[in-house]
């Protein structure tokens, strides 16, 4: 199934993400984690272009068809395409294709540490332009609601994301963010550059004091005062800082799902715990909400 066609059936879709294990660990690993997300009954689950980097040693394209395959859910591959040349990403894309994935999340990836882009492909736009002339997949991208860190500004960043989107995305994934309010300014400027397919908020429980430094160099993610506060309070006891981060994700959750969010997106980092105590804590409102739709 094309996940945009989930969309259109839903009112709020509510999906999961994951990570591959690592090469030189047996992939069954991570079938008891995926086990258990499945009970959670996401409507897809997405799958980072993991550790390996290269074509035979990255594990996407095989788990995404064991979730799909093996657990019966729909499966989002993540593909970078930084430094690509179109022989490389075509071979990928056979690769997906022959293991059954309709879905993809077309990603620029991050910059070689010297700077240097060379190659075919270096943006997420070639990505999805490539793949919307040659192959038959829906498509996702990635737009960051406090702006990319490499952008000067959000309104150039905004720009970026409509040339994409222009390129044929079905629907876009947020960068994770801590403070609703700029997910919404952020919606509503979308809206205003014409950016009308569904954005599905990305959302990331902080449960440990790891993660913290993690998410700054990733997205450099503004951390509102109240946020602050939790991360103060509890970094020295980490099943209260779990049980903190669980409450504050679910109370973003609860206010994107009463202002129409399209989607919740939900970056599990392989917890099933903390993903199954979200989705108990706010299911009934998103089958409310869907239930309703349907009827």
């Amino acid at each position: 199934m094309k996940i945009k066609n989930i969309f259109e059936e839903k009112e709020v879709v509510f999906s999961l993400e994951v990570f591959p294990p690592s090469p030189d660990v047996p992939i069954e690993n991570i079938y008891q984690t995926l086990e258990e997300l499945k009970d959670i009954d996401p409507d897809y689950i997405s799958v980072t272009y993991g550790a390996g980097g290269g074509v035979r040693k990255n594990r996407t394209c095989e788990l995404s068809s064991i979730i799909k395959e093996k657990y019966d859910v729909e499966a989002l591959a993540h593909l970078t395409c930084i430094n690509s040349d179109r022989e490389t990403l075509n071979k990928i894309l056979s690769r997906l294709e022959s293991k059954n994935i309709e879905n993809i999340l077309a990603l620029r990836g991050d910059k070689p540490v010297d700077g240097e882009a060379i190659g075919d492909y270096n943006y997420a736009y070639q990505l999805i332009e490539h793949i919307n002339k040659n192959n038959d997949f829906g498509v996702a991208a990635a737009c960051y609601p406090e702006g990319h860190l490499e952008t000067d500004s959000l309104e150039q960043d905004l720009e970026y994301l409509k040339q994409k989107v222009d390129c044929g995305v079905d629907y876009l994934i947020s960068q994770m963010f801590f403070d609703n309010s700029l997910f919404y300014e952020f919606r509503s400027k979308a809206e205003k550059k014409g950016i009308n397919v569904p954005i599905e908020a990305g959302i990331m429980p902080v449960i440990n004091k790891k993660q913290v430094g993690r998410i700054i160099e990733l997205s450099d993610a503004y951390f509102p005062e109240k946020f602050q506060k939790i991360l103060d309070k509890y970094d020295d006891n980490p099943e209260a800082l779990r049980d903190a981060g669980i409450a504050y994700a679910v109370e973003q959750i609860v206010d994107l799902i009463s202002s129409e969010v399209d989607g919740i997106h939900l970056y599990t980092m392989n917890n099933p715990y903390v993903a199954r105590r979200i989705k108990e804590a706010v299911g009934s409102l998103i089958t409310h909400i869907n239930g309703k739709k349907a009827d």
